[in-house]
């Protein structure tokens, strides 16, 4: 984003150029590799054991999983055809590692909403959160919903936004508002399972289920998501 006295700085311009290059290759992948529209780039993958769970896709499409940072961002690609890159990257993870479900159900949902949406950079950067891409995060690589909204969204401006249910909880339980208090609850008129969904998974036991269905299809356990 260009600073205030109009001029950009060279970290800015790298970054603009690196990702000029990588919408490039994403083309190039779909070019040379059109079989990604409908496969893993890497075969293996395509033995992942996805879960068929309409209720809980339902749920991420409309911003109802109960994580807050999760539901912000699929409230605002619903109302305005766009997110941030980090918060695609969460909501993106939550759907293939958290609930288990087939990458090219959120792949084809972001082409119906996104307003931006590039075939070859939407299946590659669906691929690439999959760990089943060219030059793909790994699997492995969970992203904990929890800490980036502590992280990414300290004063929580932006769940505030996009779920106004939760704009009355304070900071502290803002981003897990299932660990709030009882009275905390009650003094932001807020019911769990009323006003707010309760979290469709917990974050542990899916990070463990995903990390499971990993190695049925790469004998891989390796666990590096807390750095996430």
């Amino acid at each position: 984003q260009a600073a205030k006295d109009g001029k950009v700085s060279a970290s800015e311009a790298d970054k603009f150029i690196a990702e000029i290059g990588w919408r490039e290759f994403s083309a190039h992948l779909l070019h040379h590799f059109p079989y990604i529209t409908e496969r893993a780039f890497r075969p293996e993958y395509d033995a992942m054991p996805w879960r068929k769970d309409d209720a809980s896709l339902k749920a991420w499409r409309q911003g109802r999983t109960g994580y807050p940072l999760v539901d912000a961002g699929m409230r605002q690609l619903w109302t305005t055809g766009w997110m941030h890159n980090r918060v695609r990257m969460v909501v993106s993870s939550f759907l293939i590692k958290h609930l288990l479900i087939d990458w090219h159900e959120g792949e084809a949902w972001f082409w119906d909403t996104l307003v931006d949406a590039d075939r070859a950079s939407n299946v590659q950067n669906w691929q690439w959160v999959a760990g089943s891409g060219a030059d793909a995060s790994p699997f492995f690589r969970i992203f904990n919903p929890i800490t980036q909204g502590e992280k990414f969204d300290p004063d929580g401006g932006y769940v505030r936004r996009w779920v106004p249910e939760l704009r009355r909880l304070p900071d502290r339980w803002l981003q897990s508002p299932w660990t709030a208090p009882t009275e905390v609850l009650r003094d932001a008129g807020i019911v769990l399972g009323r006003d707010y969904p309760k979290p469709i998974v917990e974050h542990e036991k899916a990070r463990h289920r995903a990390l499971a269905a990993l190695k049925t299809v790469s004998g891989r356990g390796d666990d590096h998501s807390d750095r996430d």
